[in-house]
């Protein structure tokens, strides 16, 4: 990669940064289409955020992906949003445009478009698990393809006003999982991040259902290898990363994303970063 004045500058903002692929996805992404831009890793603490979206403004950073835990307090820093990000309550793609940050959320499409390569989702009962900023862009989605979504949070109250925001339904603590019927289930929680640890007990999940971890790292977390020895399909949380990179990458370059080079480059990130 040549960097020169013309190179043009995105990255990711989160907290901490140093489990992101972000980086290893969109560059070799720009390698491929011959974009002459650079994607780094921004590690922004939440009191910093402002200053940070100002600081990029002043730079002429071109993109910025949004990550935990900064997606819901970003929409209130840029200056216009999508209808979706408006009803998600959440960003996770900052575009600048003439000078103006321009938020949407690409999260939704990501889960949708991971999922879709298990099942049809059109009409099935979905469990999400969490009430974040990724939980929110998770309900939209499974709610656009006419699921029937309930929430399940560590914190049921804070899943009450989910559900009453977005058209869904609590269905109580995690715990509650157990008494739930459901076609697909999503974890939106770090619970299993970098552990082996999951959110829900074996015991609650069910045959036949997809589950998806919108946790990437490690590849097959607790929660996935304990629904597939139930019997379940499962869906790393690579695919709905991959997916939400590629919409972000084309929400400012216009070019259509290269699915599986930036796929490749997830996993030889993750190869990397175990070595």
């Amino acid at each position: 990669m040549e960097i020169s004045s013309n190179t043009v500058l995105c990255g990711v903002i989160l907290h901490p940064a140093g489990h992101t692929r972000s980086p290893a996805m969109q560059n070799a992404a720009y390698a491929e289409l011959g974009i002459d831009a650079v994607y780094l890793a921004f590690d922004v603490p939440p009191e910093s955020l402002s200053a940070a979206f100002s600081g990029a403004r002043a730079l002429g950073v071109r993109q910025l992906s949004i990550s935990i835990p900064h997606k819901e307090a970003a929409l209130r820093l840029v200056d216009e949003i999508d209808d979706t990000a408006e009803r998600i309550g959440a960003i996770n793609t900052a575009v600048l445009r003439e000078g103006r940050w321009f938020g949407t959320n690409t999260d939704w499409l990501g889960a949708v478009q991971a999922l879709e390569r298990e099942t049809s989702l059109e009409g099935l009962r979905g469990v999400v698990l969490g009430a974040g900023g990724t939980a929110r862009a998770v309900v939209h989605g499974l709610s656009s393809r006419g699921m029937k979504v309930q929430i399940l949070n560590r914190t049921p109250a804070r899943a009450e006003r989910l559900a009453q925001e977005m058209g869904a339904e609590a269905a109580g603590p995690l715990e509650a999982l157990s008494g739930l019927a459901y076609d697909v289930l999503v974890n939106t929680t770090s619970v299993g991040l970098e552990s082996d640890e999951s959110p829900v007990d074996p015991g609650a999940l069910r045959r036949d259902s997809v589950v998806l971890d919108a946790v990437y790292q490690p590849e097959r977390t607790r929660l996935l290898r304990d629904a597939q020895a139930r019997g379940a399909r499962t869906v790393p949380g690579k695919w709905m990363l991959v997916y939400q990179a590629a919409e972000q990458l084309r929400s400012w370059s216009g070019q259509p994303p290269p699915l599986e080079t930036m796929a490749r480059a997830f996993d030889q990130a993750r190869a990397t970063q175990a070595g």
